[in-house]
């Protein structure tokens, strides 16, 4: 049987975080960042479980009693103590497959984009919450890299990716373009990789992850970023893109549907002023949900119309991420989504009894 990678529209066990710290780059915005992802645990725990890696045993004991007096149930909360780097599950959290017809966890290497940061804990951290039995299916390692964010899947064999990540050299330098697609296809069952030569995101860190510029809300649609101002510095980029995507065809043959997502005015850091990856293209999906990154725009209303035409049948809940992309991220790459059945089954009471 073939592998398959779950689209992120597969129901899910729980959403995977890990907290920052006060060693970490969020050290002098630390209480801002940490009232951002309180509302995303409220969010998310309203739908499903929430699974937080923390620092040390002291920042679990807070948290627990936190999200106690918020309201948030304990058998929707997970806390372990796990060291890591940084706060960016999306890149350094397994990715769930089914395998043979069974679910399983596979782990990549995560070398903070290509070496650009610390990143040796958070390569670390999914075997150490295997190790306390936080999972209930294998957890692979494979010996290659590849980020949750740099890879959208529609669920039925397809990949949407983009060159300046995958092929970057900074990455699996002795992979060509051939090479990726036959591993792309081994591992993940992508029997179609579609690839993205243009886009980008100033402050972005990441090469053009297409977790910032295009995504699947289901097998036909794709949402995407779209600049509609010419003197924009994104712009010639951004509607090449927008171009190439016009032109992908499903496995059919018919086109993609296509839903644009307006454009921000510039966001820059407050200290530096050096411009910020603000992108609504960020959303991240659960269970009967869709939570939906906001900067305190104009645009924020109409983002959230737009994907509300993608997504009729989900809650659309916005969350304000003017202090995440702070740190060159937003609310997807915070987060990576934990396929139905790949937990313990007594991840959550465990995390009960924490909160008594």
């Amino acid at each position: 049987m073939a592998n398959r990678l779950f689209p992120e529209w597969h129901p899910q066990d729980a959403v995977q975080l890990t907290w920052p710290s006060a060693h970490s780059d969020w050290a002098s915005m630390l209480s801002r960042i940490e009232a951002t992802l309180e509302h995303m645990v409220i969010a998310i725990a309203r739908y499903q479980g929430v699974l937080i890696s923390v620092a040390d045993d002291a920042t679990r004991t807070r948290l627990a009693a936190t999200f106690k007096q918020l309201g948030v149930p304990g058998t929707r909360l997970s806390l372990r103590v796990v060291s890591s780097d940084d706060t960016w599950a999306r890149d350094h959290g397994p990715i769930g497959i089914e395998r043979d017809g069974h679910l399983t966890l596979l782990d990549y290497r995560f070398t903070g984009w290509g070496g650009k940061f610390p990143a040796t804990q958070d390569n670390a951290l999914n075997q150490a919450l295997a190790e306390q039995g936080v999972f209930a299916v294998p957890l692979i390692s494979r010996e290659w890299i590849l980020e949750g964010g740099a890879i959208e899947s529609d669920g039925q064999g397809t990949l949407l990716t983009t060159e300046a990540c995958l092929l970057n050299e900074n990455r699996n330098p002795t992979l060509d373009r051939a090479a990726i697609e036959s591993r792309l296809a081994e591992d993940l069952g992508a029997h179609r990789v579609l690839w993205l030569a243009h886009g980008h995101l100033e402050g972005d860190d990441t090469d053009s992850h297409v977790d910032t510029l295009a995504r699947f809300c289901d097998p036909q649609t794709i949402a995407y970023v779209r600049c509609d101002d010419p003197t924009d510095t994104h712009y010639a980029a951004l509607a090449a893109m927008e171009d190439e995507l016009r032109a992908l065809r499903q496995a059919d043959g018919t086109p993609y549907r296509l839903i644009a997502l307006p454009w921000p005015r510039p966001c820059c850091d407050p200290e530096d002023g050096h411009r910020l990856p603000a992108t609504y293209a960020n959303f991240l999906i659960i269970n009967g949900a869709v939570l939906v990154p906001t900067y305190g725009d104009a645009a924020d209303s109409v983002a959230l119309s737009a994907l509300a035409t993608a997504f009729p049948e989900r809650d659309l809940i916005p969350i304000d991420c003017r202090e995440v992309i702070r740190q060159h991220g937003s609310l997807h790459c915070l987060t990576m989504q934990l396929p139905k059945g790949s937990l313990s089954a007594s991840l959550f009471d465990d995390a009960d009894d924490l909160q008594e």
